[in-house]
């Protein structure tokens, strides 16, 4: 990693983009663990991209996740190796992408591809390290994207980290200059998903960018910012992505076990590439991510959420108020006195315990309507989750270890990183 960013967990990297006169439209898909439950958009992504280049060769989304994807690992790697072979890729070495989203809202959301260090990220509850995860990891999801990732020779992130910089000393002052640097893409998203732009960041504002880094990693800062004595810095906190730079990890640590120490900070598979956004950019708002069982009686699970918390009652009150919608109409449960500081912690609780000894299948779902939707199909419920105040995350982060898992999405679905760029990790 370049020297300036060592320190910093964050840096330039090689990165690879496909040569000029490819169709980026038909390029760029989606977060592939975005629309788990509407196989009817990745039909529409097929009929879209056709037999043209494109990431969706490349990933596999979350949607065919439970098949038996061995098969389809399998041609992700050829297809993988046969991009490189036949050119698809230009590489931009040493490099930082400065980028500008425009999301479905019209709004501009700023960002910074580069890669990170592995041995600075730990999902780990209560870590001190650098770059950690805001949401519980659940480790069985870890597996089927090593497995994705385990041979492949290249890496496409859907990753985004965020900072904390409310003086916008980091990624802002980019924008300012972006006239005078060389733009390497601008073209609108598929399936609605709005508009994106990228140029390169010159090699004379790394000085700057690694300094403004290292003022957010200032151990004194969790005092002084947060009021919290004694806590390590963080200076990056996962958003979006986190099961996918954890099966990153679990794959650079099997690596390691086979590798000379000496060999360990040039090997590619140390690092893995992510998008860095301001934590308070105009532009980022957090969505709550809604709960769906399938396969469920919905009036049994009710009255078991009902029993699960003694006090509970149907209906808005003091308290936890969680709103519910199933074929037969809408409501709302409240649970008093809760122990968990958000309702997304209290539901998940319970429907953790209830799937443990119960039939019935969940999905985390993003968007309100969807979630509605979904939760209005027969044998169906869907709990509706208010959203959660992004001012608070790094502290409550750091004070408190990680929030429940899913509890919160930056942005609505088709607002979601794009695959663009990729990096060789063999």
């Amino acid at each position: 990693m370049n020297q300036n960013f060592q320190p910093l967990g964050f840096g330039p990297a090689d990165i690879l983009l496909p040569r000029a006169g490819t169709d980026m439209t038909k390029w760029a898909v989606v977060a592939c663990d975005q629309f788990t439950s509407q196989p009817e958009y990745w039909q529409a992504v097929e009929e879209t991209v056709g037999n043209a280049p494109s990431t969706l060769r490349l990933i596999l989304p979350e949607a065919r996740l439970g098949e038996d994807a061995e098969d389809d690992i399998t041609a992700i790697n050829a297809t993988m190796d046969r991009y490189l072979a036949d050119g698809i890729f230009q590489t931009l070495p040493d490099a930082l992408l400065y980028l500008e989203r425009t999301q479905s809202d019209g709004k501009v959301r700023r960002g910074l591809v580069g890669m990170v260090d592995l041995e600075q990220y730990d999902f780990t509850p209560g870590s001190g390290a650098l770059i950690r995860a805001t949401e519980g990891t659940v480790l069985d999801r870890i597996p089927p994207r090593t497995r994705v990732r385990r041979d492949a020779p290249i890496e496409l992130p859907h990753v985004m980290l965020l900072v904390d910089d409310p003086g916008r000393t980091v990624i802002e002052p980019l924008a300012a200059k972006r006239d005078e640097m060389e733009r390497v893409y601008d073209f609108d998203l598929q399936q609605g998903g709005g508009h994106l732009r990228g140029w390169l960041v010159p090699g004379t504002a790394y000085a700057g960018l690694s300094s403004a880094l290292s003022a957010l990693a200032d151990p004194a800062l969790p005092e002084e910012k947060y009021g919290l004595s004694g806590a390590a810095p963080m200076l990056f906190a996962v958003g979006d992505g986190n099961h996918s730079l954890a099966a990153a990890k679990a794959c650079w640590e099997e690596r390691k076990r086979t590798l000379p120490s000496a060999q360990w900070s040039t090997d590619p598979a140390r690092y893995a590439l992510a998008e860095v956004v301001n934590n308070h950019d105009d532009a980022l708002a957090f969505a709550p991510i809604h709960r769906c069982l399938f396969g469920v009686e919905p009036q049994a699970v009710l009255e078991a959420l009902l029993n699960f918390y003694p006090g509970a009652h149907l209906g808005a009150g003091e308290g936890h108020t969680i709103r519910f919608v199933w074929a037969c109409g809408s409501g709302a449960v409240t649970v008093p006195s809760p122990t968990s500081q958000l309702a997304v912690g209290t539901l998940q609780a319970f429907l953790d315990a209830y799937l443990a000894v119960h039939p019935g299948k969940i999905d985390y779902i993003h968007g309100h309507e969807t979630a509605e939707a979904l939760g209005r199909q027969e044998g169906a419920i869907a709990f509706l989750l208010p959203a959660m105040g992004k001012e608070q995350l790094f502290k409550t982060v750091m004070a408190d270890g990680v929030l429940p898992r899913k509890t919160f999405s930056m942005g609505h679905a088709r607002d979601k990183r794009y695959y663009v760029e990729a990096r060789r990790i063999r």
